[in-house]
């Protein structure tokens, strides 16, 4: 296994397709940036650059689909614009190729469901990696809207009540969605996640209720194990910990975990571990010291909740967006780019084999996805 020093990562968003074929990021500084594709299957990746006849302004975001193209959200005026980029063959001689672009119509504050002022984000990509979704948070509600993969434009496919924030799939279907939703409380304003059925109109039930006063928020899940990653203030102050979705098993709340502190941020899980939820590695990006300009690094730990520790390592220089990608064979891709390097993946994987994992029985997903079960927390100690 590589340890690498730690180096400053790039701030740009840097997000891989839902089966890690792709990856997009906006690409470029200050006012030339474009859209840029990672193709991260075969031997080596490699970048496409999809430039249009203007560059992009640094507040619009991108999103792989599974097919290569690219999804984008811009700013125009008091509208949201969608549109879907993908390379076309080659132009003129010497000029490479050329950047396709298809118009999915525009979110405005004139139709008449959100507020103007609305802050609008895509949510992860859908893991039936062919849809897109947005989010849409106004003063008192919040609209999931579909961008792509509809007919007729952006459609509404939930709205729920509250601001929420967030957004983790919860299936390999791209039907259940979590979000962190805030409401008011009695003693103040307290967020829970939920589970929202986009096939039900937006149907909603509990997920995380660990402590009445408790703010509960979702950071990460995987659909083959169940394995939930959480962030809780329950235990007294702000902590990571894990559970498993549909379990009647409490949230626990590993020691291991606190010494990396509650802010640190899970962005990948071992995927293929059915019901084996303790033997995934998961991936945490740690935020580390200033560098004295400013700006801030960040550390990588890996670590399975079958550990009671966590392995602390340098991140690659040029690491993208703090993210990267498990295999079923538990060997982790970081993405990074360097001068020398404009477009490479770095593999690395945890230290030790895992102890023998405790099997869990089976809960299968019915073709109407039942409630899922809220959990509770685990007595400390």
């Amino acid at each position: 296994m590589t340890v690498c020093a730690i180096e400053k990562t790039s701030a740009t968003p840097f997000t891989i397709a839902a089966d890690g074929s792709y990856a997009a990021r906006l690409a470029g500084d200050g006012e030339a940036r474009y859209p840029e594709r990672w193709t991260l299957t075969g031997p080596e990746p490699y970048a496409v650059p999809l430039p249009l006849a203007q560059p992009e302004e640094a507040d619009s975001e991108v999103l792989p689909l599974t097919d290569g193209r690219v999804l984008i959200r811009r700013r125009v005026a008091e509208r949201h614009a969608f549109a879907l980029l993908y390379p076309t063959g080659g132009g003129a001689a010497g000029s490479g190729p050329r950047t396709g672009e298809l118009q999915l119509g525009a979110i405005a504050p004139e139709d008449g469901t959100e507020p103007e002022g609305v802050r609008i984000t895509l949510l992860p990509p859908s893991p039936d990696g062919h849809g897109a979704f947005a989010l849409a948070v106004g003063a008192s509600s919040t609209t999931v809207w579909q961008v792509a993969g509809v007919p007729f434009g952006p459609e509404r496919v939930a709205r729920i009540p509250g601001r929420c924030s967030g957004g983790v799939w919860l299936d390999r279907t791209g039907r259940l969605l979590a979000l962190d939703r805030e409401l008011d409380g009695p003693a103040g304003p307290v967020t829970k996640a939920v589970a929202v059925d986009l096939r039900r109109g937006g149907e909603i039930s509990p997920l995380l209720q660990i402590a009445e006063a408790s703010d509960d928020r979702l950071l990460l899940a995987d659909a083959d194990s169940g394995l939930l990653l959480i962030r809780s203030d329950a235990p007294g102050e702000p902590r990571l910990g894990w559970g498993v979705l549909g379990s009647a098993r409490p949230v626990r709340f590993p020691e291991c975990l606190r010494a990396v502190g509650a802010t640190a941020t899970p962005f990948a899980v071992q995927p293929g571990q059915v019901l084996m939820p303790e033997s995934c590695g998961v991936a945490l990006r740690v935020d580390e010291a200033g560098d004295g300009y400013g700006g801030s690094v960040a550390g990588l730990a890996l670590w399975r909740p079958a550990d009671r520790h966590v392995f602390r390592l340098g991140a690659p220089a040029g690491w993208l967006g703090g993210t990267g990608r498990w295999t079923p064979q538990g060997r982790l891709h970081l993405p990074y780019a360097t001068p020398d390097v404009p477009c490479g993946l770095l593999g690395m994987a945890l230290p030790l084999s895992p102890p023998p994992p405790i099997r869990l029985d089976p809960i299968p997903l019915p073709p109407a996805p039942a409630r899922p079960v809220p959990l509770q927390q685990a007595p400390l100690g």
